[in-house]
């Protein structure tokens, strides 16, 4: 899909696989799911195949351990970035991933709006690592602006708003979301609402109103008409789709 980066996920579980495809929007964030493996051997080969930028992988994997199946993989593609996500919140994992430079870890259940941080800054880190010329690219402002919707999401920011903060003009701004990440501002700040919605809604028990307003929306009301706009079905339908716990 053009500059899309790949990304490849790795996890025993398909519920799990899914709820990565699902939950998480990642066209929004520039990237594309070209493989997925489900043992640590699969993953090392499809690694092999695909040469992914993004890996997300678990630990805990039949055959060959996500770590174990990192340090093959880091030999064949030392270049792309690593996310390790597990339920295991021991230091002896964690300082074996900083070893292998994992780009990060990432506890389970996952906080998908925290995901789009991490991705966002492993999007801007590849990004910088593949200019020609040391930073040219680095100081981009649409990531300084996307960084600042994930932060704000919940406040009523318009192109005056980021006008204000960054102090540019909102033509520019606009322009600058439409040639860097192909989407209109208002369609790609949807989008993250969206996908913090899809979050909190699949893995919280806050009610409609209160989802609606975390997302930036005041009346519940609209919220759920573009909800269901974006994503086929009501909040409360896709919530009955997912177990919250």
């Amino acid at each position: 899909m053009g500059n899309s980066l790949k990304v490849m996920l790795v996890d025993d579980e398909v519920t799990i696989l899914e709820g990565f495809k699902r939950l998480f929007d990642w066209k929004a964030y520039g990237c594309e799911v070209v493989c997925e493996a489900w043992d640590g051997v699969m993953a090392v080969n499809q690694a092999k195949i695909y040469r992914p930028d993004i890996i997300v992988m678990d630990i805990n994997i039949p055959i060959m351990s996500g770590l174990e199946a990192l340090r093959v993989i880091r030999d064949q593609n030392g270049e792309c970035a690593c996310i390790i996500v597990s339920g295991y919140d021991e230091f002896a994992y964690c300082r074996e991933a900083l070893r292998l430079r994992i780009t990060d870890y990432i506890l389970k259940p996952v906080d998908f709006s925290e995901f789009g941080r991490v991705i966002e800054a492993i999007k801007l880190k590849l990004i910088e690592n593949r200019c020609p010329q040391e930073g040219s690219c680095g100081e981009k402002p649409v990531f300084q602006l996307a960084a600042y919707l994930q932060e704000h999401l919940a406040e009523d920011i318009t192109l005056l708003t980021l006008s204000e903060e960054f102090h540019m003009n909102p033509s520019y701004i606009s322009q600058l979301f439409k040639n860097e990440l192909g989407m209109k501002y208002h369609d790609y700040l949807t989008r993250l609402r969206m996908d913090k919605a899809r979050t909190l809604l699949a893995s919280t028990g806050k009610s409609i109103t209160e989802i609606a307003g975390e997302t930036g929306f005041r009346d519940y009301r609209v919220f759920t008409k573009v909800f269901k706009s974006a994503e086929g079905v009501s909040p409360t339908a896709f919530r009955n789709g997912f177990s919250v716990k």
